[in-house]
């Protein structure tokens, strides 16, 4: 008898404080339009002082097994996508496993960038589909607000904060639901393209590494434009041909929000229709690895996304690591 999984679930949280593009002129030299021109982006949520990413996963976690009618002690497995955790270790899904009051279940975080939920979901389908595990919760969360330096123009006004959860379950044998595959790449020499170098093992926290900023992102948003549009559309064409489809049998493009201009090139490049693309940059920004969960939820809930409709996930992120999910929700 063959396994398959399915989304069972789906959950998002976004903090309630919120930094606009008028926050921005007052703290740097920029503007509303400039801003919105080359991003798409008006706002974005940023956490509490006294948030952290396990925070923000607890929220999104607790609305995905709610709509998955799972309950804590159901969940098999914690998968949490993110590089802004709690703290080094533990690991932010072991807290969070506490925090939900699961049994003792694997635990782990992942580290993809924003290609992360992509990843982890990959990861929850692979060990429903072997019977390993019934139920895995996977969640994408992120606090960039604590890593972004809010004098750099070039990065501070993209980022913010979220987090967006689902349950993946084993799909009954009669559930037309299931993740049909998932696609996963890296590209290791444009890993200088993105990079957070403060703090690691190579570069442990200094009085120099505060010095030179070195703890926060640093990007190169322009050299990362063709990179990660190839990458997607590489990663969403190895999705429609594994499985013997065409853009055409899709209902819902959920692409990484990460700049508007990438997600109208990704969507030029594959030809899809305007009507099927998702999209929330403008009120959300880039929230990494919790961007697609959060979209994804969102629109769930609205009920533009339907039981038995072909969604595509596809993602890129800091490796530079790239991915997509094909899946009939």
């Amino acid at each position: 008898m063959s396994l398959f999984s399915r989304i069972a679930g789906t959950g998002s949280y976004l903090p309630a404080q919120t930094l606009t593009n008028q926050d921005f002129e007052r703290m740097v030299e920029t503007s509303d339009e400039w801003i919105l021109e080359r991003t798409g982006i008006a706002t974005r949520h940023i956490a509490a002082k006294d948030q952290a990413t396990s925070d923000l996963a607890f929220e999104a976690a607790v609305q995905a097994m709610q709509a998955a009618g799972v309950s804590a002690q159901q969940i098999d497995g914690i998968i949490v996508a993110t590089v802004t955790g709690d703290q080094l270790m533990p690991s932010t899904a072991c807290m969070l496993q506490a925090r939900l009051g699961c049994r003792s279940i694997m635990a782990m975080d992942i580290s993809a960038a924003c290609s992360g939920f992509v990843y982890g979901t990959c990861v929850a389908d692979q060990m429903v589909r072997t019977g390993m595990m019934e139920h895995v919760l996977v969640i994408g969360g992120e606090t960039l607000s604590r890593i972004v330096n809010y004098q750099d123009r070039g990065t501070c006004i993209l980022f913010g904060d979220g987090a967006g959860a689902a349950v993946i379950s084993r799909a009954p044998q009669d559930s037309e639901s299931q993740i049909y595959s998932s696609h996963l790449g890296a590209a290791g020499n444009f890993g200088d393209l993105l990079t957070l170098t403060g703090g690691g093992s190579r570069l442990p926290f200094s009085q120099a590494v505060l010095d030179q900023k070195l703890h926060f992102v640093q990007m190169k948003g322009r050299e990362i434009f063709k990179a990660a549009v190839r990458a997607m559309a590489d990663r969403a064409t190895e999705a429609l041909n594994a499985n013997k489809k065409t853009i055409a049998d899709v209902d819902w493009l959920i692409v990484h929000q990460a700049n508007v201009r990438i997600i109208e090139a990704v969507a030029s490049t594959l030809a899809i229709p305007q009507g099927k693309i998702l999209v929330n940059i403008r009120d959300t920004g880039n929230t990494s690895s919790a961007s697609i969960p959060i979209l994804f939820d969102q629109n769930v809930r609205s009920g533009k996304i339907k039981r038995g409709d072909t969604v595509l996930f596809v993602a890129f992120g800091a490796g530079l690591t790239s991915g997509s999910v094909l899946f009939k929700y």
